[in-house]
């Protein structure tokens, strides 16, 4: 019987006393990343049996705002890359980058 290979992805979240996010480092040793330091993380799961996406979304309280404005509009246009992956739905995929790009523009982030 061949030998089922796992891979570990691990995220640690250090709190302040009232429980708020300060540090987040993750690690993931198949992709070389060993314990890095990161300043927001979002995670959906699919519940199949239930039918229901389940998230956790983290940032630490030093996370400026207008990073985490580029990180939205990075995980979107990501986002939007997967869809096409998973569905090859150009049509909706294109409406999701029209989406990005309007996005992008109202919150005046640059295209550098």
């Amino acid at each position: 019987m061949k030998k089922l290979h796992t891979s570990e992805i691990t995220l640690t979240v250090g709190l302040d006393e009232n429980r708020v996010p300060e540090k987040l480092n993750w690690s993931a040793q198949d992709g070389g990343i060993e314990n890095e330091e990161a300043k927001a993380m979002l995670l959906s799961v699919w519940d199949s049996k239930n039918q229901e996406s389940l998230k956790i979304d983290l940032w630490t309280k030093d996370m400026p705002v207008d990073e985490m404005k580029i990180f939205f509009h990075q995980t979107l246009l990501a986002l939007s890359d997967t869809f096409m992956k998973a569905t090859q739905d150009e049509k909706m995929t294109a409406t999701m980058k029209d989406f990005c790009a309007y996005f992008a523009e109202k919150l005046e982030l640059s295209k550098d």
